[in-house]
């Protein structure tokens, strides 16, 4: 285990004293600042962290509540997302399930266009972000009424998607994948996962701001290029993260992390998907990506709870 020892001198004697890891990182999340990205007067930190629904335009999705066919049925789900308290609803057109196949551009903008316009129209208050890697697709949303830029690969797939964000002053969220959607899942190997993925951000994150990129999340990517242990070690040390000073998304809804461990499925996984949003929030997410708004936020306000109920004792 990593320690450290820390000299307490005091007029009659010297103490030492042995600090876990766990105990550093909580030392340092009481005393840095909460990360935190403005995004239309609004903010998002540790300290208020809010819910992003997944709104699919997709067939293939690799859960369905999250994949619509239609229009019609695009905006009653959009409705009830917002209604159960969804600041975000992250629009999709491409699958970025592992093997997914890759549509044109063309396909991709006929899918998600229509589901911007209509909600931006219907709903004009609500936080639309567009889920891709491309930089046509990310201008084109924006000029629809996206603000947040949802990109899986990083910049790596499309590096104009950046140059796109700093135009449109629009929030980004970096992702990490190792590979891409069609061979992430081959073989993934780190020789140490979180020290890896916290020196990938943090050279984004300085290549981003050295750019004029300011408004930045970060989104280790349950699932994608990652094992099962892999996820698992990412969600205990999540907030080993927080000296980025980003503001952290949390990726976790029904995938096959929650479900494999249960011998279950995507359709059974809501259940444990709540349980690891509570350890998410625990661990300093900023921001809960879901399919089930009403559950996700239930969480939000019983971690609120909990945390004022620490605050009053402490």
């Amino acid at each position: 285990m990593f320690r450290i020892t820390c000299y307490s001198v005091t007029s009659s004697s010297v103490h030492v004293y042995f600090l876990s890891r766990e105990s550093i990182i909580k030392i340092l999340i009481l005393y840095l600042s909460s990360p935190t990205v403005n995004y239309q007067g609004n903010s998002i930190s540790s300290e208020n962290p809010v819910v992003m629904g997944i709104l699919n335009a997709t067939p293939d999705s690799f859960y369905n509540k999250g994949r619509e066919s239609s229009l019609d049925e695009i905006m009653i789900h959009a409705m009830s997302m917002i209604a159960e308290g969804a600041a975000i609803l992250d629009i999709g057109g491409q699958s970025s399930r592992p093997n997914a196949g890759i549509i044109s551009t063309e396909e991709e903008l006929q899918r998600v266009l229509p589901v911007i316009k209509a909600i931006h129209n219907k709903f004009p208050s609500t936080i639309l972000s567009i889920d891709t890697y491309r930089s046509e697709v990310a201008e084109k949303s924006i000029d629809a009424g996206v603000t947040i830029i949802n990109d899986i690969s990083g910049g790596e797939m499309d590096k104009h998607i950046i140059d796109i964000a700093i135009k449109y002053k629009a929030t980004y969220i970096c992702m990490h994948m190792q590979g891409t959607p069609q061979t992430m899942q081959q073989q993934p190997h780190y020789k140490n996962i979180c020290k890896e993925l916290y020196e990938y951000f943090s050279h984004k994150i300085i290549t981003l701001q050295e750019k004029g990129l300011d408004d930045i999340l970060i989104d280790v990517g349950f699932g994608f290029g990652k094992t099962l242990e892999h996820n698992y070690e990412l969600l205990n040390h999540l907030s080993s993260f927080l000296p980025l000073q980003k503001p952290i998304v949390a990726g976790i809804s029904r995938k096959s992390m929650v479900y494999k461990p249960l011998h279950s499925n995507a359709e059974n996984a809501l259940n444990g998907t709540t349980a690891l949003h509570m350890i998410a929030l625990q661990n300093c997410a900023s921001v809960l990506r879901v399919h089930d708004v009403k559950e996700a936020m239930e969480c939000i306000l019983l971690h609120k709870k909990l945390q004022e109920i620490r605050s009053t004792n402490s």
